[in-house]
């Protein structure tokens, strides 16, 4: 039997892990309440598992700079920041205005609005003027657009530097055979061929919830 339903693994296992995991920080449940009482798609969130996760990946690198392309209600934000140096700094960018308002105070709360820099418009154009380099990179947002936003972003990443993708299992419809008819699933199978086809990562799709991929920048990586 699949250890997937509907993309994310089986409540049972789930739980467990869960369980199993460091607690969640008090802000970070505080957010998630928030976020499946205002939203209507509070499923977006990363959640106490995958967040863990991102808090770990940032510890362990102690990133200088993180660069986050989809906010949502800032959770992943924060377990990202983290592991940010003491003057680190996280850029997270969304086209919704309207989660500026919503992710802003819970910034605050959790003793991050100086590490934290949130910026509203379109992500391409956006990614184009940031200055580099950045230590992590964590894509989250439309999927029909992820393999863009990782060209966008890979000459900003350090030598050594992190890409990591979310969602890249897209609740399992990458393995259906008319998974190109849908726009979503395409751009996420695109990405995922690119990632395991180029040259200048190290790559690892991992089947945690509904799939994360960790891309290492090769040093010396020239292109």
């Amino acid at each position: 039997m699949s250890e997937f339903n509907d993309g994310f693994l089986k409540p049972g296992i789930e739980k467990y892990a869960i369980n199993h995991t460091s607690i969640e920080m008090p802000v970070l449940a505080k957010l998630s309440r928030a976020t499946h009482l205002r939203t209507h798609v509070p499923q977006m969130l990363s959640g106490h598992l995958q967040g863990a996760f991102l808090q770990m990946i940032s510890k362990m690198i102690g990133p200088k700079r993180i660069l986050e392309i989809g906010t949502f209600t800032g959770y992943s934000a924060i377990c990202l920041a983290q592991g940010l140096q003491p003057k680190g700094k996280l850029i997270t960018l969304d086209c919704n205005p309207e989660m500026e308002d919503f992710a802003l105070p819970y910034f605050e709360e959790a003793g991050l609005k100086d590490k934290i820099e949130m910026i509203v418009g379109d992500a391409t154009g956006i990614i184009e003027t940031l200055e580099g380099p950045f230590d992590l990179v964590f894509i989250d947002a439309d999927k029909e657009n992820y393999l863009e936003y990782f060209k966008l972003v890979f000459p900003k990443v350090v030598s050594g530097g992190y890409i990591l993708a979310d969602n890249t299992l897209w609740y399992g419809t990458v393995l259906k055979p008319n998974a190109e008819n849908d726009r979503e699933t395409a751009g996420i199978v695109r990405f995922n061929n690119f990632v395991q086809q180029f040259d200048g990562v190290e790559n690892i799709l991992l089947p945690l919830r509904d799939g994360i991929t960790i891309a290492r920048k090769k040093p010396g990586f020239e292109g």
